[in-house]
């Protein structure tokens, strides 16, 4: 068998998996930016919103940051993998880029 793996045939966002007679590219984990095999551990660098923690890549809670990300008023910050967002508090709506209450 050949490693075709050994020149690198993948992209920048998968890893190379040598079978037998053949290899196949896989996609990174989500929270890589490139990768050497599978999962959060194996990543080369950590994507944006993701930091390295216990040697893997982990989510960053950007509402649980000193520094508060939603600052409009009535507006709930929400954590999602890779980023955040943010939304009128319970009671309010947005109406036009402002939190009103309904």
């Amino acid at each position: 068998d050949i490693d075709e793996c050994a020149t690198s045939p993948c992209k920048d966002h998968q890893y190379c998996l040598n079978t037998d007679g053949s290899f196949s590219c896989k996609a990174c984990d989500a929270s890589c930016t490139g990768c050497t095999g599978e999962g959060s551990h194996k990543c080369k660098t950590c994507a944006s919103g993701y930091m390295k923690e216990d040697e893997k890549c982990t989510d960053i809670d950007e509402c649980n940051l000193p520094e508060k990300v939603c600052v409009k008023e009535n507006e709930d910050c929400v954590n999602t993998s890779g980023s955040y967002k943010c939304v009128c508090s319970e009671g309010f709506e947005d109406k036009d880029g402002t939190c009103v209450q309904t």
